[in-house]
């Protein structure tokens, strides 16, 4: 009589918000994969569904909550997680039938939730994953890229903000436990590495940066050490992976990591949160008023690294923003001649000091200044970019499409100055048939828009 195979409970996600918290959901569903759990692309196929949940603004609260009544009218077994979390008698009164409710990155105790309402099937026939779930494991990116989350929490006080609360204060991960998990994901086929936290330029404070052995050498728990040792990472093939720093506040010490850029060690690409220009706004929003030396540092990085591509996003119509102030931000943007820009208007969040500000900003207002910073920053992309037109680049190919009627290939890239999700692509034409997802390849530019560009593949 044949020995019947136990089938794993199945659990499906949906994960809601910014890479850090998709990072998040990859942990719990590696850590439930090692448990014996297999995953659910859909709703119906799943025991329980965990909705991971962003509740920074209003707006991704909204979000999170249609999300939780999606997920309980398709299948009605629902785990809450993530940044909501904190909120769980606003959870629970809307959807009383909710399973559990933890907060942003509790991982035992959504795995805890999760054995209550599936318990798990461990078998010999389960294919298990060995590794710790803080470890590369399951991705819910695509194969070529990846996130590595390096710390937890911010020791930052920002007015508009209220991470500090849901993620509580900085706590830097071991520096040898991230590099291992970067070297496993450059083995595994990530030909991108991108890392992130709330504060990469923060990393490792907290533990005074303190050492730890990595290939029988020490290494300081610190953002520049870091990034040398990620920068030497290597696949089989001896091809070193695009390394991508986000979230990188303008520190003394980020001037060392300009060099390295410069060198190919790193790719040439920060993302600031700059948020302003205007001092009176910048000290309202609890954040160092440097905007003119800031000017300084980008042009002796442009000296040192001509290639380098600066991202950062902004607030409008902040509490007290005058017209004045606004006026200088753009003012401000002309001078520093970002090559990526992302703009906000100010939203109320609850729990955050700027609600108590004076002098709130009418809605019609804050839509005109966001219309007039998008315009600006609209125009200055197209120039950095149509000043590309006739180089040849380095692209990650991102995507390969069918041929068309004429027997032509497209494919979709990013260049080095662009980050998945949020910054622009490459377009490419007739790159024939051998193109994989995760290629880097040359590629000669011949036309731009405001945000993107198009061109096509330098023959080898």
């Amino acid at each position: 009589m044949a020995t019947e195979i136990p089938s794993p409970p199945k659990v499906g996600m949906v994960s809601l918000g910014c890479p850090k918290a998709l990072v998040d959901s990859e942990r719990i569903l590696t850590r439930l994969r090692a448990d014996g759990y297999s995953m659910s692309p859909d709703y119906a196929g799943a025991d329980v569904v965990l909705v991971n949940t962003c509740g920074f603004l209003d707006s991704a609260k909204e979000e999170s909550l249609a999300a939780i009544g999606e997920a309980i009218a398709e299948n009605g077994r629902v785990i809450v997680t993530g940044c909501m979390g904190n909120e769980a008698e606003v959870i629970r009164a809307k959807f009383p039938q909710v399973l559990a409710v933890t907060g942003a990155h509790q991982y035992e105790a959504v795995v805890e939730a999760v054995h209550d309402a599936a318990p798990p099937e461990l078998s010999p026939y389960v294919d298990l994953i060995p590794q710790a779930y803080d470890e590369a494991g399951v991705k819910l990116t695509p194969r070529h890229y990846s996130y590595l989350k390096i710390s937890e929490g911010c020791n930052h006080a920002c007015s508009f903000c209220i991470i500090p609360s849901l993620r509580g204060k900085l706590v830097s991960r071991r520096i040898d436990a991230v590099l291992r998990e970067a070297e496993k994901l450059v083995q595994a086929g990530t030909r991108e590495l991108l890392v992130i936290s709330q504060d990469t330029s923060a990393y490792g404070v907290d533990v005074k940066h303190e050492e730890r052995m990595w290939k029988d050498r020490p290494v300081r728990t610190h953002m520049t050490d870091l990034a040398r040792e990620l920068g030497q990472l290597s696949d089989a093939q001896g091809r070193r992976p695009w390394v991508r720093l986000h979230y990188v506040y303008p520190y003394p010490h980020v001037d060392a990591v300009i060099p390295l850029m410069a060198e190919g060690l790193l790719t040439p690409y920060l993302d600031i949160p700059f948020q302003h220009a205007a001092p009176s706004v910048l000290k309202a929003m609890k954040r160092p008023a440097n905007e003119a030396k800031v000017l300084e540092r980008l042009r002796s990085w442009r000296a040192i690294c001509p290639d380098i591509a600066i991202r950062s996003s902004f607030v409008v119509g902040f509490p007290g923003e005058t017209e004045a102030d606004f006026q200088y931000l753009l003012d401000w943007l002309d001078e520093a001649q970002l090559d990526r820009v992302g703009a906000f208007r100010f939203e109320p969040v609850e729990g955050a000091s700027a609600n108590d500000l004076p002098g709130a900003v009418p809605e019609e207002v804050k839509e005109e200044r966001y219309a007039r910073i998008m315009e600006r920053t609209a125009a200055i992309s197209a120039a950095k970019l149509a000043a590309k037109i006739g180089r040849t680049l380095p692209v990650i190919i991102d995507e390969v499409g069918d041929a068309d009627e004429d027997g032509d290939i497209g494919a979709t890239g990013r260049s080095q100055a662009d980050a998945p999700e949020i910054d622009g692509n490459v377009f490419l034409r007739n790159v024939g048939n051998n193109l994989q997802v995760g290629d880097i390849i040359d590629v000669s530019i011949e036309d731009a828009d405001e945000h993107d560009l198009y061109g096509v593949a330098v023959q080898r």
